[in-house]
């Protein structure tokens, strides 16, 4: 993942917990590096050991870091890095939601080694759809949900989230109901 991900990793826990947490957080960690750079990639193991010693530093499931970290890119790092393609998105949740299939594309031209995962949507209706989530990397689900909860505070949208399919041997990708 790129050192972007860990930066906001990093600036969610100082924000809401502070430095001397974030201290605790990347020593348990082991992670050895100062600083992100936020256009260099990194190993994903860094990204998942931060958010495991968090976890543990936090003392709260690494399923709910995972969830306040999803909503926190949204509402903080992709606002502030990403305001412009954020904004043309679309103007409602169902609009973003709707084109979030090529949010991604746009992404990739200024991160050419990006491994994002892919997004599709079915089942369109005027209260919700179906998301679906194809990735390479394994147990980002409740990140993912927490991205989808972001997206509806950022539209000011009472949305529920529902992971209603699991990847398995027998379905390849993960699918999150969303609601309004």
């Amino acid at each position: 993942m790129y050192g972007i991900v860990n930066k906001a990793i990093e600036e969610m826990i100082i924000s809401g917990f502070g430095k001397d947490k974030w201290d605790a957080v990347k020593q348990r960690s082991g992670v050895q590096e100062d600083f992100f750079i936020s256009n260099e990639p990194y190993d994903d193991a860094i990204t998942y050991n931060l958010a495991q010693a968090a976890s543990v530093e936090l003392q709260i499931p690494i399923a709910q870091v995972l969830n306040a970290f999803g909503e926190y890119w949204v509402l903080h790092t992709g606002k502030q890095k990403y305001g412009s393609l954020m904004e043309a998105g679309g103007n409602s949740l169902k609009e973003f939601l709707t084109n979030l299939p090529v949010f991604h594309n746009r992404i990739m031209l200024m991160y050419p080694n990006l491994n994002p995962p892919e997004f599709q949507v079915s089942d369109i209706t005027d209260s919700g759809m179906n998301v679906h989530y194809y990735s390479s990397r394994v147990g980002l689900q409740e990140f993912v949900r927490g991205l989808l909860s972001g997206l509806a505070k950022l539209y000011k949208v009472d949305a529920n989230i529902n992971y209603i399919v699991q990847k398995s041997p027998e379905c390849d990708h993960d699918i999150f109901n969303v609601s309004w």
